[in-house]
């Protein structure tokens, strides 16, 4: 992460009076970066520096992480259109990125404001066909495992479960006794290396059902997107599974003005650290330039 560009924090007050923070980078236009679930604003690091250089960077950690305060009591997709709506009024931002349910939310934002003149989502989970929720049928199981301290196997549960559309198989195929001590063990060394504003995922695994609320509460609502009067950009990765190619494809029909783009040999987590940022960042700059 040396070559990760230095930071500034800044932070608003959202709607119901919870702090949202954001790291800040560069100079020019601004551009607001929304992560998606089990993230926080330390995973957009990379694709903030590739884009630091022509464009001012906000990065926010979205509630219930990092330099923001927590989901509070009546989390929604309302709370988090808040929450952005607030960043834009302080920045003046009119351009902005999200990815999975950070494109969810950015969905959402570009239906209800008006500000946001252009919104380029990377595979937002927009459940069309009951497809992500069959999918999601092990939440159940990750929420009870997390209610009762096992963090370990709430995080194999969502691995086998999940984690397959996104993770080598080779993982996600090894005894599930085998995968539980891996993760205890990771988790103990975890919070020792945790720098600086970063998040542990033994906060980010466990949000991980806030994020899987909004996706409930959005299920069913692609007809309403025909309204959305900015421009959008629909991103996918050729490596990213089917349901989430399939909502690419609904929303790219619904949406009045859009331009669909794939990105060979990135899978769903391609705009983070972990995965190629620079080559989103390409696509991000000739959208918002």
């Amino acid at each position: 992460m040396s070559n990760v560009q230095e930071y500034n924090k800044g932070s608003v007050i959202s709607k119901d009076g919870t702090t949202i923070g954001y790291r800040q980078m560069g100079s020019g236009p601004g551009i607001i970066l929304l992560h998606g679930g089990a993230n926080a604003s330390q995973h957009f690091m990379t694709l903030g520096t590739a884009l630091a250089d022509t464009f001012t960077v906000y990065i926010p950690d979205r509630r219930g992480r990092g330099l923001s305060g927590p989901f509070g009591e009546d989390y929604s997709m309302q709370k988090e259109v808040e929450d952005l709506n607030a960043i834009i009024k302080k920045t003046g931002v009119h351009n902005l990125f999200g990815l999975s349910s950070g494109a969810l939310i950015l969905l959402q934002a570009a239906l209800k404001l008006p500000s946001i003149h252009k919104a380029a989502l990377y595979e937002p989970p927009l459940d069309v066909d009951n497809s992500i929720m069959d999918i999601m049928s092990f939440m159940p199981r990750f929420d009870k495992e997390i209610a009762q301290g096992k963090l370990a196997d709430a995080t194999v549960t969502q691995l086998k479960d999940f984690g397959k559309y996104f993770v080598p198989s080779w993982i996600t195929g090894l005894p599930r006794f085998l995968l539980v001590m891996f993760f205890k063990l990771y988790y103990r060394n975890e919070e020792k290396n945790v720098k600086g504003d970063d998040v542990s995922f033994t906060i980010l695994v466990p949000s991980f059902h806030y994020d899987y609320e909004l996706v409930v509460e959005m299920k069913g609502t692609l007809e309403n997107f025909k309204e959305v009067s900015g421009e959008v950009l629909l991103i996918g990765g050729s490596e990213s599974p089917y349901f989430l190619e399939h909502t690419l494809d609904e929303l790219n029909k619904v949406l009045p003005n859009v331009n669909c783009v794939k990105l060979e040999g990135l899978g769903h987590g391609g705009s983070l650290d972990s995965g190629k940022p620079e080559r989103v960042a390409q696509e991000l700059r000739k959208f918002f330039q």
